[in-house]
């Protein structure tokens, strides 16, 4: 997949293409079956798959208390991306001059003059434009203009009553039903962060554990255990992944990620690491000493061994 960055970034000669715009935010299973109907329509009409995305969310600039957590950064969003097997993303600089074009202004320096548009595809709620003011039938009747079809992509409805969405995600990741989040994203949730030092207390408990910065990428879901894999220059490792500030002990920091690689002792800090949630294996409690701590921890580790000889590392985006 190539990546464009800003229409500047796109060479004068780019061909005629099949077109998608939209956050995909954590390309999930809604945004999969988009892509799959383009990359179907591209190849049948011999047209370069292109998907348009945005570098923020566009709540970001237009109103930042309501714009939600992203479930993947733009560099995770990407690598999703592609590996569904488009030709290109296009990632827009999401500016306030941006935010100001009229629809019309948007499809024709995007789509007509830059892209090369034959064919758009949309869902039925896709808005574009200043203050959202271009539709399906305005993007239908401009297509007409300008030589592109516009295609309605339905919604993705997994129990016939809701729609996949970002939305949807967040609330099974924020209750750590990781398990549910996997169904609708069509991958394992997971987030990325460089390894850190931390207080050194699962070293002194016999589980050390890779401690992420608190500025990982990706969202975090809910407190609590879980059997995950970590990945680290391309080799994956089963773990034991805690979520949360550790409540046996004071002064440990909010939503601490940290992960105890099985039966292996290597040595991760600096290293940039994925961390995927595979299952929730319990809440998080408070115990009333070590030793009930160091017997739960045992058991942990040998529910997430019993959980990933159930899954492969391969299943990872």
């Amino acid at each position: 997949m190539r990546r464009l960055d800003g229409l500047g970034d796109i060479p004068a000669d780019w061909p005629a293409s099949a077109v998608s715009i939209g956050k995909f935010d954590g390309v999930h299973a809604g945004h999969r079956a988009v892509i799959e109907q383009l990359k179907a329509l591209a190849q049948r009409d011999g047209l370069a798959s292109v998907v348009v995305t945005f570098d923020r969310h566009p709540l970001a600039l237009l109103s930042p208390g309501d714009c939600p957590n992203a479930l993947v950064s733009v560099e995770q969003k990407l690598e999703l991306l592609a590996g569904t097997g488009i030709d290109a993303t296009l990632v827009l600089e999401f500016t306030e001059q941006l935010a100001a074009l009229t629809p019309e202004r948007f499809v024709r320096d995007i789509l007509v003059d830059a892209l090369h548009a034959r064919q758009v595809l949309v869902g039925r709620d896709f808005r574009f434009g200043a203050r959202g003011a271009g539709n399906l039938d305005l993007l239908t009747r401009l297509g007409e203009q300008h030589g592109f079809d516009v295609l309605l992509i339905e919604d993705v409805k997994p129990d016939d009553h809701r729609r996949v969405s970002s939305t949807w995600i967040r609330e099974l990741l924020a209750d750590g039903d990781v398990r549910a989040a996997r169904r609708l994203l069509g991958h394992v949730p997971s987030v990325r962060g460089t390894v850190v030092h931390g207080a050194a207390r699962g070293r002194e408990l016999g589980y050390p554990t890779a401690n992420l910065s608190p500025e990982s990428e990706g969202l975090i879901p809910g407190d609590g255990v879980y059997a995950g894999w970590l990945t680290d220059q391309g080799t994956c490792y089963p773990a034991a992944i805690s979520v949360g500030n550790n409540p046996t002990f004071d002064g440990v920091p909010q939503k601490q990620v940290e992960a105890y690689v099985l039966d292996e002792d290597i040595d991760l800090y600096d290293h940039v690491v994925d961390v995927a949630f595979v299952e929730r294996i319990r809440g998080m409690v408070a115990f009333t000493g070590i030793e009930p701590l160091i017997e739960q921890i045992r058991d942990d580790v040998e529910r997430s061994r019993e959980i990933l000889a159930l899954t492969r590392c391969s299943d990872l985006p």
